[in-house]
C-alpha cells in the first residue's frame, strides 16, 4: 500500500471507532428513569447519531424528542423525533428556531420527568437563543473567530449573551432532571465549556468575560456589555452528566490503526493547542528528524490548533495544519501527512482536512502556486485541491476534536 492508502485505511478506522454509537447505547444500558416523561434533546455535529442510537435502547420509552445539528447532518427519520438544521460556526435563524422547540418541548416539566440530553461539539452556535440582537451576536462570533480566540475563550463570552448557556438550560428543565451524555470536542473535557455548558455549572467569570472583551478588542453594545456582568449558575442540583468520548480515545484509535499496518505509533500529545502553521512547521520538522528511519512509524498530535483569519481565502484549521507541513516535508519520499477533523467537517468547507507528502510543494510549484502566500491568504482549500490532497469524509456522526499523523515509512528511500 502506498502511504496515501494507509493514511486512507488509518482515518476510516480512527473515526469509525470514536463514533458516538455504542458510547450512547454503553451508558444507556442499565440506566433507568423515574416514571414521568422522557424527553430526548440532541444538540450538536453528532447530534443525530446519538439521538439514533437513544431512540433504538429506549424505544417507546421517550415521550418525544428534537435534534438540532448542522446543515446536511440529519441522515434520516428518527421515530418520535423531530430534526433541525441550523447554521455553525455562526447562529442563524435555524439555531434560534430549532432552539425555541426545544424550549417550548422542556416547558412546565414535572419533579419526575427526565430531559435526556445528548451533547456534542457545535452546538454553542446550534443552540442558542439571543440576549442580545441575532446581528450583534453573529458580528461577536466572527470577530471572536477572526482574532483567533479559542474555543474557551470564545464560550466565555457567549454563554453570557446567551438564554440557554451556562446552565441555564438546565434551570429552564427544572425541577424536571437532566441527564446528559457529553461527546467532548475541548481539551481537558470541561463540562460547562462543551457547547458553552447548557446543563453545567459555570466556572468562568464575569471578570474573565469583560478581559477578553479587552484582550480582543471587540467592538460590542451597551446591551452586550450589561450581559457580561450578569453571573451565570454556579450549581446545579439537577443534572447528572456522563463524557462518552474524546480526543484521547481518537488518538487512542489512530494509535491502533496505525500498529496494524505496521507502523509504531508515537502518542505526541493529546493536548495540541496551538497555531495550526505552528503544528504544521513542528511535525514536518520530527520528519526531518526522523527521515532515515529503519523503522515505519507513526507520529500522532490531537487536540486543537487556532488560524488567525488574515486573508480571504477558504479554508480550515486542519487543512491549513497540512499545508503548512508540505515545505518541511519536500523531498522526503518516506513521509506523509494528514490533519483531520474527526467530525467531517473543516472550516466552512466540505472537507475534513488534508494530506500532504514529500512530493506536494513540487506539484504546487508546477502550477505556479506558492504555499506560503496561500497560506497568507487563508487558502488552503484550493492549494490542496490542486494537488489532490483533501480529505472528504462527509458527516461522521462524531465530533471528538482534530488529529494529525506524520507517517514515515521505513521500507521507502527518499526521493
Amino acid at each position: 500500500m502506498t502511504l496515501r492508502q494507509d493514511a486512507k485505511q488509518i482515518i476510516k478506522e480512527s473515526i469509525s471507532r470514536v463514533l458516538p454509537d455504542e458510547a450512547v447505547k454503553r451508558t444507556l444500558d442499565g440506566k433507568t428513569f423515574a416514571q414521568g416523561n422522557v424527553y430526548l434533546v440532541a444538540v450538536g455535529k453528532a447530534a443525530w447519531q446519538m439521538a439514533a442510537a437513544a431512540q433504538g435502547v429506549l424505544g417507546q420509552r421517550l415521550s418525544k424528542g428534537i435534534v438540532l445539528t448542522k446543515y446536511g447532518h440529519v441522515q434520516g427519520e428518527i421515530p418520535g423525533v423531530i430534526c433541525y438544521e441550523a447554521g455553525h460556526p455562526v447562529p442563524d435563524e435555524g439555531s434560534f428556531r430549532g432552539t425555541e422547540a426545544v424550549l417550548a418541548m422542556t416547558e412546565h416539566l414535572q419533579p419526575e420527568d427526565t430531559v435526556l440530553f445528548l451533547l456534542s461539539g457545535g452546538g454553542s452556535a446550534l443552540f442558542e437563543k439571543p440576549l442580545i440582537p441575532e446581528e450583534e451576536l453573529s458580528d461577536v462570533t466572527e470577530q471572536l473567530l477572526a482574532c483567533g480566540a479559542d474555543i474557551v475563550e470564545m464560550n466565555t463570552i457567549r454563554k453570557r449573551l446567551s438564554a440557554v448557556k451556562g446552565g441555564k438550560f438546565a434551570l429552564h428543565c427544572a425541577p424536571a432532571k437532566v441527564f446528559s451524555i457529553v461527546l467532548s470536542d475541548i481539551l481537558g473535557d470541561p463540562l460547562d465549556m462543551i457547547a458553552s455548558g447548557p446543563a453545567s455549572p459555570d466556572s468562568s467569570t464575569c471578570a474573565q468575560a469583560r478581559h477578553l472583551v479587552n484582550k480582543y478588542h471587540l467592538r460590542i453594545s451597551g446591551e452586550a456589555r450589561r450581559c457580561l456582568k450578569t453571573e451565570t449558575p454556579k450549581e446545579l442540583s439537577n443534572v447528572e452528566s456522563v463524557i462518552s468520548g474524546s480526543v484521547t480515545e481518537l488518538c487512542r484509535a489512530a494509535a491502533k490503526s496505525c500498529r496494524q499496518l505496521g507502523y509504531e505509533p508515537v502518542l505526541l500529545t493529546d493536548q495540541l493547542d496551538c497555531e495550526a502553521r505552528e503544528a504544521g512547521s513542528f511535525l514536518a520538522s520530527v520528519a526531518k528528524t526522523h527521515r532515515k528511519t529503519s523503522r515505519s512509524m507513526a507520529f500522532i498530535a490531537g487536540g486543537e490548533t487556532v488560524v488567525h483569519l488574515k486573508g480571504k481565502g477558504k479554508g480550515g484549521r486542519n487543512q491549513e495544519l497540512a499545508l503548512s507541513a508540505a515545505p518541511g516535508l519536500s523531498g522526503i519520499g518516506n513521509a506523509a501527512l494528514f490533519s483531520i477533523g474527526s467530525d467531517g467537517t473543516d472550516g466552512p468547507t466540505d472537507a475534513a482536512g488534508g494530506y500532504v507528502d514529500g512530493s506536494t510543494k513540487r506539484c504546487l510549484a508546477d502550477q505556479g502556486i506558492d504555499i506560503y502566500r496561500v497560506l497568507e491568504d487563508n487558502n488552503a482549500y484550493e492549494a490542496l485541491k490542486a494537488c489532490d490532497g483533501l480529505i472528504i469524509t462527509g458527516p461522521t456522526g462524531t465530533n471528538v476534536n482534530d488529529v494529525a499523523v506524520l507517517l514515515l515509512d521505513g521500507s521507502r528511500d527518499e526521493l
